[in-house]
């Protein structure tokens, strides 16, 4: 029978170690979301300074105005854009670049995946200049280029405002998924492989029955990493678009950005709209996790 005072030093011990954690999490993360959320329900505007000198609960009327906007749904769309992206290009592309490295199937796989990473390093306000320079405007090396071929070539980022935007993310976050998959393709036992190469199963069988299942929760992880990240996209759309030409390069976060801090503030608005991107993150993770539930395999 453990002693009375044992367990009392047990339960301060694990107090002294989950205290300061706790405190952490509630000032850092849940106070400001609970913070937010009460804001967005409230009329402040910046206080008196802005003519908004007394502060009121007014309910859902900063939601009603976000999904009466039309720019709203603009915003939205393109997140959707970036996630579908990052879903369905980065992960997969990140995947297949991992099992080429580490099965060895190049020479020179170091190199490679140094290369492939490369971009994960570069500041995204550094890329989004770059790439700017490179293809948003009449005189840029993509244009020069393109009359090389056809004199009569004209800058017209309102074709299609997004494909740039998507190109550069396709080619600046592959590499942190190869990384990922690459450390998690490694921890596979060999000899699980070879034992299915002896059974006469093919490459293309050994990753379909062996490899894939074994990697269904590091895609769920990679999913979830990739839906998070894509509805925060704001530094490189920032710096090469701001959300232009007329808003049609827009995502949730610069729309809220622009409600927030340019012109008169409204912080109502732009703490309606973060509550909304939390929510769709929510969403869009438990439909991730119940795929991977009814569909993969077991690690």
């Amino acid at each position: 029978m453990i002693d009375p005072g044992t367990k009392r030093e047990q339960r301060a011990a694990y107090l002294i170690l989950i205290i300061p954690a706790l405190l952490i999490y509630l000032s850092v993360m849940a106070f400001p979301t609970i913070f937010s959320v009460v804001l967005s329900l409230t009329n402040y505007n910046g206080g008196p300074i802005f003519g908004n000198s007394e502060v009121k609960l007014v309910g859902a009327a900063s939601y009603i105005k976000t999904f009466q906007d039309p720019y709203f749904y603009l915003a939205l769309k393109n997140n959707l854009f970036i996630v579908l992206l990052s879903v369905f290009g980065q992960i997969p592309l990140g995947f297949i670049l991992a099992y080429i490295l580490s099965r060895k199937l190049i020479r020179g796989t170091d190199f490679f995946q140094t290369m492939i990473y490369l971009p994960n390093v570069i500041s995204p306000v550094i890329i989004g200049i770059l790439f700017k320079s490179f293809y948003l405007n009449q005189d840029s090396v993509y244009m020069e280029i393109l009359k090389i071929f056809n004199p009569a070539a004209e800058f017209k980022l309102n074709d299609a405002p997004m494909i740039p935007v998507l190109v550069v993310m396709l080619w600046m976050y592959t590499g942190m998924y190869v990384i990922i998959f690459l450390a998690n393709l490694q921890r596979i036992d060999t000899a699980v492989i070879e034992a299915a190469k002896i059974d006469g199963a093919s490459e293309a069988q050994t990753l379909r029955h062996v490899i894939l299942p074994a990697m269904s929760g590091v895609v769920v992880t990679a999913a979830i990493l990739a839906i998070s990240g894509s509805l925060k996209s704001f530094d490189l759309l920032f710096v090469m678009t701001q959300g232009g030409p007329a808003q049609r390069t827009s995502v949730l976060s610069l729309y809220m950005y622009n409600k927030a801090f340019r012109g008169a503030p409204n912080y109502p608005l732009a703490n309606a709209i973060s509550t909304i991107m939390v929510a769709i993150s929510f969403v869009l993770i438990i439909i991730t996790r119940k795929v991977e539930s009814r569909f993969g395999g077991k690690e």
